[in-house]
């Protein structure tokens, strides 16, 4: 069977490029933890692991930093919480789950914002050009984190066991979304019932008619087995599934500036080679469920259907500005600026 023989190029390429940057560490031996708020194998702590081993590389094995994956420190608000701490050093989580210690961030969840391709290259410019990113940093470290990069982990799929051909469809559906106020404003807007529930409890959820729907990228789908236990997946091409890679700001603060450096180019130059290893993992993933499941849909709307949802969705723009904290229209402006700057950039 094929191992990601592509993706294992485009990490060498990547890896070529982050060591171009490499420096002799002078600063003190650090050991360190950083929580994945995905299982093994998924991007989060696939690319946990990339960075941990990239640092002790460039540090002559000085920085040590350990990984710990989905379900080893706790669930997904209590890993955000221990890096607030400082209990762990690292928590790479989304957008969703950090938003109870930054609201700010739940701007990313505002629905069809993002442009329906090239996703990576447009949050490349707007990490590397854009005035969102140092906004979005100034509210972190308001609540003790330091935000390294956005990161494309794929679009979001709904799991369910009705299909979804039109809006109509998702009209009393209960459906586990993420923890966001945000994020439920925007399914409440299809006619949704936002049911809140664990990640290690969805399959059971999903298998005792607990909730009707889920939402996921396609290798969760995959990884946590959810298409054993959901009749269709289809994309509403809402919601870019997005990650962000985040450093309790007391021990940041405590390194060499050169160590900082070399921690932000890993992220910010991870952006679009993890972009094309997670679109073509997703692609692998999706085809092993068919194969494994065949009376698994897959569906993906277009046309008037997704209008309708377009619009729904657009309605909930204003409600962010309540739900997102101190500076939030300031954050929301600089968002909308940045992707329409990235779009005439990025083709």
């Amino acid at each position: 069977m094929r191992k990601f023989t592509s993706l294992l190029v485009v990490l060498m390429l990547f890896y070529s490029v982050v060591n171009g940057f490499a420096s002799d560490y002078t600063g003190k031996a650090i050991k360190a933890k950083l929580a994945s708020e995905e299982i093994e194998g998924d991007f989060m702590t696939v690319w946990a692991r990339n960075f941990a081993a990239h640092m002790k590389e460039w540090s002559g094995g000085k920085i040590e930093i350990d990984v710990y994956p989905y379900g080893t420190l706790g669930e997904n608000g209590d890993i955000n919480e221990l890096c607030q701490l400082g209990v762990v050093q690292f928590v790479f989580s989304d957008y969703a789950w950090i938003s109870s210690f930054v609201p700010q961030a739940q701007v990313l969840t505002l629905n069809y914002l993002f442009p329906s391709e090239n996703i990576s290259e447009t949050l490349d410019w707007m990490v590397r050009e854009g005035e969102f990113m140092p906004l979005l940093e100034k509210k972190f470290r308001d609540n003790g984190m330091v935000p390294f990069s956005i990161m494309f982990e794929g679009w979001q799929w709904i799991g369910s066991q009705k299909p979804i051909n039109k809006m109509a469809d998702l009209k009393g559906q209960k459906i586990r979304l993420m923890s966001s106020k945000m994020l439920v404003e925007d399914y409440r807007a299809y006619g949704t019932s936002p049911t809140p529930m664990n990640y290690g409890e969805i399959y059971s959820g999903l298998q005792m008619g607990l909730i009707d729907a889920q939402v996921q990228p396609l290798f969760a789908h995959y990884s946590m087995k959810f298409y054993e236990v959901e009749n269709y997946i289809t994309k509403i091409g809402n919601e870019p599934f997005l990650g962000i890679p985040t450093v309790n700001k007391e021990f940041f603060d405590s390194l060499t500036p050169e160590a900082q450096q070399e921690m932000r180019n890993f992220w910010i130059n991870a952006i679009i080679p993890a972009g094309k290893w997670i679109e073509e993992k997703n692609m692998e993933d999706k085809a092993k469920m068919q194969k494994a499941n065949p009376e698994l849909k897959f569906a993906t709307l277009e046309g008037e259907a997704l209008e309708e949802f377009k619009a729904a969705a657009k309605t909930v723009y204003p409600k962010f500005v309540d739900i997102g904290g101190e500076g939030s229209q300031e954050v929301l402006d600089a968002l909308l600026k940045d992707v329409k700057a990235a779009k005439e950039v990025v083709k």
